[in-house]
């Protein structure tokens, strides 16, 4: 993988020939993604999709001591006031003068859309830096100034030698793609092409006693990049640097909350730790590449098994095997015995779980090992690093190949139809469904919170106790159900729910 040298990365249906409709069993998705014939899947019919300018800024707009810059129509980044609050209190957990969000728009108009906006992205670059004295400016470029050409890269680069914040651009048109994970790889595009490594024309080389050399040589050979994303807490973190640490492992978090510095040193570490490989290969691999910084990339460290695996892999990197299978017994001792009367409470309750491929497969084995049965899963978009974990998380869960799994973002209308034929105990959804399934009457287990904890083995026993609580009190949702419906006929529900994908090319090779 090199695709730094270019100033746009490519998207993931070209990158990673993701499949983003599917509908099946997950025995049958893991052949026909052995197959190589997912890519070809489409719809006749789409709902929406999601914007990758928005996941993009979910991403990034928690960085510390940095102005964005949304080169767009006043509408779009306007999702962010929702994350104003929580924005602020997270930065400021990691440093107490941080001072929260900081956003500009260029707010592009019809004239605009006629005769160009560059003078706008020009002149809100320009009031960034004078108000703010910012260490970053991330531009962020939008569907209008992409499609009307206007020339951000040219206009940036001549900005840089007039600002002393560090430029990022970000090329994250929404029109681009169907597969909102691109919103990742632009992300990290951008910083690993303007943030990483010292800007030595602004700061004098690093010099060191030989002494000194050999001891910050000792640090970086145990430091490690742990890549956080933006959904997860700061109490998640602390149970993830928690464990590290009881390895003896120096922790450096990037890239959300994390300052425009952190990133400059980033390639001083002896290993890059993924908690997400959909949020985080693109990273990793080039840091291979570019830094010959090795990675682990396989799994989230959610449930007991996947916790184990990763603890695992990032062990095996530094040859500390014995002191991590001490670490992992130990926690996992504790643990299952905390856990086992909620086996018994769980025992023949029922799951659906929607959201990212690798948070929903590792999801699923962890209420798996609390007693629920998965009935069926429901990812965003599907790709190699799906393909591993479904082949692992079959081989854990006994006749998990018969469950269901549809791929769609943005396809709730599936979804209802899904629900009203399954009809589980609890529905485990990503931000953006979970009201619709409310509306079901089924109880709603959030898969991610920026207030709870989810990861590591922490995060089971936490999870386990919010399960039992949402099930021993869904009248809530019940009588939602029952009050309210969803804008769809009652013919809809008779139809098969996998209607409008076309997956003729999945049969065309199963045939061959």
């Amino acid at each position: 993988m090199d695709y730094i040298k270019h100033k746009v990365p490519p998207v993931r249906e070209d990158r990673l020939m993701a499949c983003q409709a599917y509908g099946g069993t997950c025995g049958d998705l893991s052949n026909d993604s052995k197959k190589g014939c997912l890519y070809a899947s489409k719809r006749t019919f789409s709902q929406t999709q999601g914007c990758q300018l928005n996941l993009s800024l979910g991403m990034i707009s928690s960085m510390r001591d940095a102005v964005m810059v949304i080169h767009s129509p006043i509408g779009c980044g306007g999702n962010l006031i929702q994350n104003a609050g929580i924005n602020k209190v997270f930065q400021k957990l990691r440093q107490q003068s941080a001072v929260g969000l900081r956003w500009i728009n260029t707010n592009l108009s019809e004239v605009d859309v006629i005769s160009g906006g560059e003078a706008k992205l020009r002149q809100a670059v320009l009031k960034a830096e004078r108000e703010f004295r910012p260490s970053a400016i991330l531009v962020f470029n939008s569907c209008v100034p992409a499609l009307i050409g206007d020339d951000i890269d040219g206009i940036l680069d001549d900005l840089q030698k007039q600002v002393s914040a560090r430029i990022v651009p970000i090329h994250c048109e929404g029109f681009k793609t169907k597969i909102q994970a691109t919103a990742y790889d632009s992300v990290y595009h951008g910083l690993i092409r303007n943030l990483v490594g010292e800007d030595k024309s602004t700061k004098p080389a690093i010099i060191r006693t030989p002494e000194e050399e050999l001891e910050h040589q000792e640090k970086i050979s145990k430091t490690v990049n742990l890549l956080n994303v933006g959904s997860m807490s700061r109490i998640d973190e602390e149970e993830l640097v928690r464990l590290l640490k009881a390895l003896d492992l120096n922790v450096r978090i990037l890239p959300s909350y994390s300052h425009p510095e952190d990133f400059t040193y980033a390639y001083e570490a002896a290993l890059n730790v993924s908690i997400c490989a959909t949020h985080d290969d693109y990273f990793v691999e080039h840091f291979q590449k570019l830094y010959g910084i090795p990675y682990v990339l396989r799994t989230i460290p959610i449930g007991i098994a996947n916790t184990n695996k990763w603890l695992r892999d990032i062990a095996a990197h530094f040859g500390i095997e014995e002191q991590a299978e001490k670490l992992i017994a130990a926690e996992t001792a504790e643990l299952n015995k905390a856990i086992e009367p909620f086996k018994a409470e769980f025992n023949g309750k029922t799951a659906f779980l929607t959201g990212g491929e690798v948070r929903i497969l590792t999801t699923a084995e962890l209420l798996h090992n609390l007693g629920f049965e998965i009935l069926g899963l429901r990812g965003y978009h599907f790709d190699k690093y799906g393909e591993i974990l479904l082949e692992e998380y079959m081989e854990d869960v006994p006749n998990s190949e018969k469950a269901i799994f549809n791929i769609g973002s943005g396809q709730v209308f599936e979804q209802a139809n899904l629900l009203s034929k399954i009809t589980p105990d609890l529905f485990v959804g990503h931000i953006g469904v979970n009201g619709s399934a409310a509306k079901q009457g089924y109880p709603i287990f959030p898969l991610f919170g920026q207030s709870d904890d989810y990861l590591g083995y922490k995060g089971v026993y936490e999870v386990a106790t919010r399960v039992s609580r949402i099930l021993r009190n869904a009248s809530f949702n019940k009588n939602l159900g029952k009050n309210t419906r969803l804008p769809y006929r009652d013919s809809w529900y008779e139809q098969d729910p996998f209607t409008y994908i076309d997956d003729s090319a999945s049969i065309a090779a199963r045939i061959g």
